[in-house]
């Protein structure tokens, strides 16, 4: 099953309020320019992450999603845990939502 928004939104929110915050300040700081909202962003990374072959990937788990403001951007990073090798991995970072 394809990874969804509110599925990336919690998984940011596991990783501690301040990586939620960082995506709404993100979009707050940039006025009166416009940056994407953190529910753009968690969209996007859904859409991201499924093209990449890790939404539809049944023993793969999002257990969280860590951002970090890299200005004028976001770096994120996922940590996926894959259940049949009992191993979790990070996703290389990604740079982007300017």
């Amino acid at each position: 099953m394809a990874l969804t928004r509110s599925q990336l939104r919690e998984s940011i929110e596991r990783a501690g309020d301040e990586h939620w915050q960082a995506l709404i300040r993100h979009h707050e700081d940039a006025y009166p320019e416009s940056r994407p909202t953190p529910g753009d962003v968690a969209k996007a990374e859904a859409a991201r992450l499924n093209d990449l072959g890790l939404g539809d990937n049944p023993d793969l788990e999002l257990v969280e999603s860590r951002v970090e403001a890299v200005p004028p951007a976001v770096r994120i990073t996922h940590v996926f845990e894959d259940r049949a090798k009992g191993e979790r991995f990070e996703t290389d970072p990604y740079t982007g939502y300017e």
